[in-house]
């Protein structure tokens, strides 16, 4: 996955259009729509996971990603993640993102992702100054191609693929029908966008002008319970 801003990935997506793609059964085995999860599928979008209204979640019992897809252009992804510090091993960092907006299917192959701005992430830091906080998570998201194909174990497994071509961990459809809250702005926030350039990157996020603090709210799961096995874990999640 690469974020891009929208402009950046207009002229992407029309750079190649002389590439278009064929959405028939040789390119999928079945629509895009639905609900997909990752590696042991406990991470699944819709009122099971997150409550934007009261900027709360439920944990699930692993790390992974799930995504939702709708048949009029709706998206919802669902993520939880660890993340190792080699440096500090108790210091791992720990997210969980809600976010959704509209999805686009563009003729070269290509997925844009573009949020409605009420996304929100919880990030657990133990050894930061603050530890514990909810934040905005707002980012248009693109995959340079995607394509579904049939597990004879598993059924449908969508495949998608970051800008250059790397895959990110399969997904498996969980239902043809896609689980997610309502299609509407869910959250009353206020927002700025800021614009970063990272290794000749640049990525657009809307962030909130706060972060709230949350030093009452649930600690994240660290599922396998101890610092080494998260460090192990935290380097599978970077892969979903």
């Amino acid at each position: 996955m690469l974020i891009f801003p929208l402009t950046a990935l207009l002229f992407a997506a029309s750079s190649a259009s002389a590439q278009d793609i064929i959405y028939n059964a040789a390119h999928n085995v079945t629509p895009i729509t639905g609900t997909w999860s990752s590696g042991s599928r406990h991470v699944v979008t819709g009122p099971g996971f997150a409550n934007p209204s009261q900027e709360t979640f439920t944990y699930p019992n692993t790390t992974g990603v799930g995504y939702s897809f709708s048949d009029d252009g709706w998206y919802e992804i669902a993520r939880y993640r660890f993340a190792s510090n080699a440096s500090e091993p108790n210091c791992i960092i720990g997210t969980v993102v809600w976010a959704h907006g509209h999805y686009e299917l563009v003729g070269n192959g290509s997925i844009i992702l573009t949020p409605v701005g009420d996304g929100y992430q919880q990030v657990q830091a133990p050894c930061a100054a603050t530890s514990n906080f909810i934040q905005n998570y707002n980012f248009t998201e693109l995959f340079d191609h995607w394509q579904i194909f049939m597990d004879p174990t598993d059924g449908p497994k969508l495949h998608l693929f970051q800008f250059d071509g790397s895959p990110v961990a399969p997904l498996f459809q969980l239902s043809p029908d896609p689980n997610m809250l309502p299609k509407q702005v869910l959250r009353n926030v206020s927002a700025n966008v800021v614009t970063t350039t990272s290794d000749g990157l640049v990525s657009t996020e809307t962030l909130a002008s706060r972060k709230k603090k949350r030093s009452a709210a649930p600690e994240l799961k660290q599922p396998m319970g101890m610092v080494a096995g998260l460090v192990v874990m935290a380097m599978v999640s970077t892969l979903l």
